[in-house]
């Protein structure tokens, strides 16, 4: 490991990088923090900088945390990639790690917890709150698992299951996501298909059981 350590905020909140990038800054083991609002431009930062951990919100505009993820990884399957996200439900932490995170926080987290998780992960290490740990021990043990229809999802769909599933209209997921109406339109198709379900209804049905219901921005 580098004497400093060197991060990549990625949230696409000005003002909140703004704070994560002061908090890190007073650590003394972190060095360089660079910024990126998206992740088509987090995937360019990263090849140019080559950060030791990118730490990543999972709900942002343009192609989203999970999809960030799966090109960072490919472009480099050793990238760490500390998820930082509003989200606690097990369904996300899940998720992300399977989708190779190494470390799962959330926001509301003392904030001692963001640069222990950056220096843990920079060890070649996993970090995962203890909280959020704890649910996912009590997942393997009861043997619950994430449902099946939910991980034929893509991560584009799955942010726009969520998104409908709590009250959002087409028009407005599109809009919140910044994609066309009519690429929401097709998703929304497919994503019915794969989950079996007719209307709106069905889907909020199936993301309460999930405890889905509310878990977006």
């Amino acid at each position: 490991m580098k004497e400093k350590i060197s991060v990549l905020l990625v949230d696409d909140h000005a003002v909140v990088r703004a704070g994560y990038k002061t908090y890190l800054g007073l650590a003394d083991k972190i060095g360089e923090v660079y910024e990126s609002d998206r992740g088509e431009s987090a995937c360019r930062l990263y090849e140019q900088h080559l950060p030791d951990v990118v730490v990543l919100d999972l709900s942002m505009p343009g192609i989203g945390g999970f999809e960030t993820m799966r090109r960072l990884l490919g472009r480099d399957p050793a990238c760490r990639i500390l998820v930082f996200s509003i989200h606690d439900e097990l369904i996300y932490v899940a998720r992300a790690i399977k989708a190779g995170a190494k470390g799962y926080i959330v926001k509301n987290s003392v904030p001692e917890t963001l640069v222990t998780a950056v220096c843990t992960l920079a060890r070649g290490e996993t970090f995962v709150a203890p909280e959020l740990a704890q649910k996912l021990a009590l997942n393997m043990v009861t043997g619950e698992q994430e449902d099946e229809k939910i991980r034929q999802l893509s991560p584009r769909e799955f942010d726009i299951f969520c998104l409908l599933a709590n009250g959002k209209t087409t028009r407005e997921a599109a809009e919140q996501l910044r994609l066309s109406y009519k690429t929401v339109c097709n998703h929304s198709t497919a994503i019915k298909d794969k989950l079996g379900t007719k209307t709106a209804a069905e889907m909020t049905l199936l993301a309460s059981r999930l405890d889905l219901i509310n878990a977006v921005d």
